[in-house]
This record gives structure tokens, sequence and C-alpha cells, in this order.
């Protein structure tokens, strides 16, 4: 692989992202490195070539062209190169401590490393978390450390709920909060449900870090639809909604029957996230939540050969289980006819 010859990280992209799907993380390393040493911001690398690359390989997974084994490998060595690119700028910190970290059961540890890595370029003292941080651990660290503010991430909306309770948890440890990630929406809506402060982007976040009265000048939190305990009802029944679905498809897919461990699994997997995202469009009492998800996965079953129609079938039962539950019902509904009109696509 030949070097870059400019110094821009969008020419330097289709080397990088060649390098990712090779796995060559020496290669990938030094597309950064290089663009590096011709003076090109850390802030930009980090920005402009490893954050658009990093989305270029989950869009590829979508769409069924990379398997998971190689999505792993590409984040794997895109985490090695904010690492890489972390070391050779080596800023030394001017102001207060931040804390980033993913929401209890989040995975998507690389933008928010990014996050984290974009303010300490800008002189704060970051500690980064990680994934998966539970709020009672992240509070514990709060207590013990005198933080500025807290910055945490949300790529999935099905973990709203437990992202608000982790935010209510800093607040009472009276550390104001940013949020980001697609968990709360393209344009922050969900952000702005659950009363906190949203950022679109890292420069953002950092901005608004800078800025503690931005931080706590944020609406409180708008959820008295919660009072009709659809959210709670539906949770407690997850369950035996669950086991209910798979028996339903059984009887109804033959095919189902003959699945393997592995797609038994996968099957298992699809339907909690149905109920997880319908308990999550409860909680915030939006339809798109759940609506834009049943277009997510209908797509995504699609590009490996699982007929739409199953999802339609999957919605169908809920509903019919969830009768007494209106905000729910009228969320699968529209769904299915999502699913519906989808397929109407597909056929014309």
């Amino acid at each position: 692989m030949t070097a870059p010859t400019q110094a821009d990280p969008a020419q330097a992209y289709a080397q990088f992202l060649e390098a990712l799907a090779e796995a060559d993380e020496y290669a990938a390393i030094d597309v950064a490195s290089r663009l590096l040493d011709a003076r090109v911001p850390a802030e930009r690398v980090l920005l402009d070539l490893v954050a658009p690359a990093q989305a270029e390989v989950g869009e590829r997974w979508a769409r069924n062209e990379w398997s998971v084994a190689q999505e792993h490998a590409a984040t794997h060595i895109s985490e090695r190169v904010v690492a890489a690119v972390a070391a050779q700028a080596n800023p030394r910190p001017t102001r207060g401590r931040v804390v980033v970290a993913c929401m209890d059961g989040e995975w998507h540890a690389l933008p928010p490393r990014l996050v984290a890595e974009v303010l300490r370029l800008r002189g704060w003292q970051v500690t980064f978390l990680g994934a998966s941080v539970p709020a009672a651990h992240l509070v514990s660290y709060l207590h013990r450390h005198d933080a500025h503010a807290v910055a945490l991430a949300c790529a999935l909306p099905m973990r709203l709920p437990h992202a608000h309770r982790m935010i209510e948890a800093c607040r009472r440890s009276d550390v104001p909060v940013v949020v980001g990630g697609r968990g709360f929406g393209d344009d922050g809506r969900w952000a702005r449900t659950l009363g906190v402060a949203w950022a679109p982007d890292a420069p953002t976040a950092a901005d608004l870090v800078a800025d503690e009265r931005a931080l706590r000048r944020v609406r409180p939190a708008e959820l008295p639809h919660l009072a009709d305990d659809e959210y709670a009802g539906l949770v407690k029944r997850r369950g035996e909604l669950i086991d209910s679905a798979l028996a339903d498809l059984r009887e109804r897919v033959p095919a189902v029957e003959h699945y393997t461990p592995a797609q038994l699994d996968s099957t298992i997997s699809d339907l909690g996230y149905i109920v997880d995202f319908l308990a999550a469009a409860l909680y915030v009492d939006d339809d798109s939540l759940f609506t834009d998800f049943v277009d997510w996965l209908a797509q995504i079953l699609s590009s490996r050969g699982v007929p739409s129609g199953a999802v339609g079938l999957t919605l169908g039962h809920y509903h019919r289980l969830l009768r007494d539950f209106p905000r729910a019902g009228r969320f699968l509904a529209l769904g299915k006819a999502r699913v519906a009109a989808r397929r109407d696509t597909v056929r014309g």
C-alpha cells in the first residue's frame, strides 16, 4: 500500500478504508501517522478519517457485505489507530476532569472514545470508562473524583430508559451531563424529552462541556405519559412475550423448526429487540422510535434472506397479546403498516 501524498484526511480515506478491509493494522496506523507528520491536526484525523471510515464499516455490516468478524476486526483496528493518534499528539491537561462513558448495556465504545480524545486534545483531563458502565459504578466514581462534567453515549434508542436513570444519577451527584449518539435521535429529540443537553458530534460536545451554564440550562424531563404504566407493564411481560412469539413462529413458519442453534439464538434476540424498542418508544412516547426500528430490522433481515413478513407476523402476535395497552397497540399497528408497505414496494 502506498502512502498518501496529500495532507488531507479526505484524500487518505480510501487507503485507510482499504487497510480496515484487509485487517491491516500497521497500514491503517501508518495512514494516520503520515497525516500527523504532515501537520494535519489530530482532531481532524480522528473526525475526518477514523469516524467516517467506521461509519462505513457499520453500513457494510448492515448491507451484509461484511461479516460480524470483519466488522469487529475493523473496529479493533480503528481503536488502535485512535490510541496511536492520541499517543503521537500527547497533549497535557490544562483544564478540569471530564468523565466519558457508555450507557449501561451499550457496547459501541468507539464513538465516545473519539469524543474523549477530542476533549483531551482541547486540554481537558479525561477519564474514559469505556463500554456498558453500570450507573452505580459511575456514581461511585463521581463521588471519589471531582468531575467538571460527564459525557454519556448511547447508540441504541432501546437503551433510553436506562440512559434516563443514569442521567438522573449523575445529576443527584451534582455533575452536569451532556449526551450524544444515535440513541437520542438524529436531531436529539429524545435528549430533549429526557431533559438533558445533547451534542450531535464531538466538537459540539467539547463546546458544551466548556460552557457549564449551557449544560445546566435544560428543561426538565417531559414524561407525563408514564403515568399509564404501559412501559412498566410491558417490561414485566418481556420474557412471556418473547416465549409466546417464538412458539407462534414455530407454529406458523415451519422452517423455524430446522433452524441451527445460531439461527435460533438470533431469532430470539430479534424478538427481544422488538419488545425493547417498543418499550423505549413507550417511555418517550414517540412512535417513530419504534417504526424506524421496524424499518431497519426488516432491511437487515431481508439482506440476510429472511422475508420481512416474519417481522409482520411477530408484530401482529404482540398486538394481540397487548390488546389492553392502547399506546403499544397503536405503535405496533404502525409498525405492521411499515412492514406491509415495504413488502409492497419490493413486489412492485
